[in-house]
């Protein structure tokens, strides 16, 4: 389940078919595990779904406009990058906000009751677990080392935060996806807090923030959990001045990618954090210290992996295609 256009899609379709599978409707030569690649932005526009419950009957039906899938039949549900129901011909905009709010609640209905295995997983498991507090909560209990952390809004946490730090604080967003300032596109980025924040702290009581204290880094990891299998990519932001406090900046003509061997101790401990905050895939950002302490930072439900297999060279889409057809059972 993704919108058009999303790389990391094509990358899995491509690695499905290598597995015999075909793309429904694409002129694939049919093969015994049919795929079919549909968007949630789909539905309620040109796609519909029905869900209907006569005595001991159930029907779960979607109909794509060219096509009608019994999706009582699917196994496996990837949630790649889903655009969200959209009603785009209804013209009002409340009218419209409340149609697409009603296709969300029916759609994890439907969601509910299918027998398949979802990866990440359903719509909630994904929104719980990427919820900073929860999984740091979770990372503490598995034996993470974690820095002393603090979620806030209130303007007195800051100096004595900062002081704890011995003067070397971070702030973050506590939700990391971009918003608009004055109609652009705009993402807040890793701060490191200075003396001047601390004489504007009131303004801290109208957004809660992570305050930590800051983590010197060896290299930092993008670790790709993928089932019980583990991927990690080490990334040396060091000689980058715009990507060393935050390497999403992708400065790439200075930052070095590369596959990381992690302790195993380490690596099961991902993949038990990610089972327990109910998901079957995650990506974790960990800081390896120049003294070879692993910390964890924080773990992305839904999180990018392509630059893990394209610039580190893990073959994280051919684990994905692999656990949808069977679990990853197979896998090596």
């Amino acid at each position: 389940m993704s919108e058009r256009g999303d790389g990391a899609a094509e990358r899995v379709l491509a690695a499905l078919r290598r597995r015999g599978a075909h793309l429904v409707g694409s002129g694939d030569p049919v093969g015994p595990v049919p795929v079919l690649w549909w968007d949630n932005g789909d539905f309620p526009g040109s796609s519909r779904i029905t869900a209907s419950f006569r005595e001991n009957e159930r029907r779960l039906l979607l109909d794509t406009g060219t096509r009608s899938i019994d999706l009582s039949k699917i196994t496996a549900v990837w949630r790649s990058r889903p655009s969200g129901p959209r009603a785009d011909a209804v013209g009002d905009a409340g009218q419209r906000a409340h149609a697409e709010l009603q296709a969300e609640v029916m759609l994890d209905g439907v969601w509910s009751l299918l027998d398949a295995r979802w990866l990440p997983g359903r719509r909630a498991d994904e929104l719980r677990a990427h919820n900073k507090v929860f999984h740091l909560a979770k990372a503490i209990e598995l034996g993470f080392d974690v820095p002393d952390t603090t979620y806030t809004n209130d303007p007195a946490e800051l100096v004595p935060a900062y002081e704890r730090s011995g003067g070397r604080l971070v702030a973050k967003q506590i939700a990391a996806e971009r918003f608009q300032v004055d109609g652009a596109p705009h993402r807040a980025y890793t701060t490191v807090v200075t003396r001047r924040h601390l004489t504007s702290r009131h303004r801290l009581r109208h957004e809660p923030v992570i305050l930590q204290p800051y983590v010197d880094k060896a290299v930092e990891l993008r670790v790709i959990v993928v089932g019980e299998r583990v991927f990690a990519a080490e990334i040396d932001a060091s000689d980058s001045p715009a990507a060393r406090e935050d390497w999403r900046h992708y400065d790439n003509d200075r930052v070095r990618y590369g596959p990381h061997e992690l302790p195993a101790g380490v690596a099961r401990r991902c993949a038990r954090l990610v089972a327990e905050t109910g998901l079957t895939y995650a990506a974790l950002d960990l800081i390896v210290t120049p003294g070879g302490e692993y910390v964890f930072l924080e773990l992305n439900s839904n999180g990018a992996w392509g630059f893990v297999e394209l610039w580190a060279g893990l073959p994280v889409s051919d684990a994905i295609a692999g656990w949808l057809m069977d679990g990853g059972t197979h896998d090596v």
